[in-house]
């Protein structure tokens, strides 16, 4: 399995970014802009909580089964694996809908003297951050499922020696 990479993270935030605040321009000089749910960060919030405990609960795991401790519970590899995987889609998807906020919400700077605007401005700040937070989470749920020969042999995704 490959690990996230920061420069597609990026790259995706950067590109919706771009194409909202594109698509906003167009869409209020057609008519008017849809706001932003004030669920938005809400919602993100709550996935980047679920990836962090996730994270934090199988660190727990691992370190007590690395202990040998007698009453440790152990760490199913497929389970890990799902978990890991969640995570990356989550990144992604975070990436995706954090850029299209942001570049929302730098459209909306350009009005900030309508109340409206500006509340929906703060619920757009809001969900880049939380989504951030998505991305954070998801690359320490990453960290903590890596497997030690993972490091070993070059990182993840290295071939086997033969």
């Amino acid at each position: 399995m490959k690990e996230l990479r920061i420069r597609v993270l990026t790259g995706v935030f950067v590109v919706a970014g771009i194409l909202s605040w594109a698509g906003a321009r167009l869409w209020n000089s057609v008519g008017t802009l849809p706001s932003v749910p004030l669920a938005a960060p809400l919602a993100l919030t709550l996935i980047a909580a679920i990836l962090l405990a996730t994270a934090l609960s199988l660190r727990a795991r691992l370190k007590a089964q690395r202990e040998r401790q007698p009453d440790a519970k152990g760490v199913d590899p497929m389970m890990a694996a799902r978990a890991v995987v969640f995570g990356q889609a989550s990144a992604l998807v975070a990436a995706l809908v954090a850029g299209m906020y942001a570049g929302t919400g730098v459209f909306l700077l350009e009005s900030l003297d309508n109340p409206a605007r500006r509340d929906q401005a703060v619920y757009a700040g809001f969900s880049v951050l939380a989504g951030i937070g998505i991305i954070a989470a998801a690359i320490f749920l990453e960290r903590v499922c890596r497997l030690p020969e993972d490091d070993e042999h070059g990182g993840p995704g290295a071939t086997p020696a033969a």
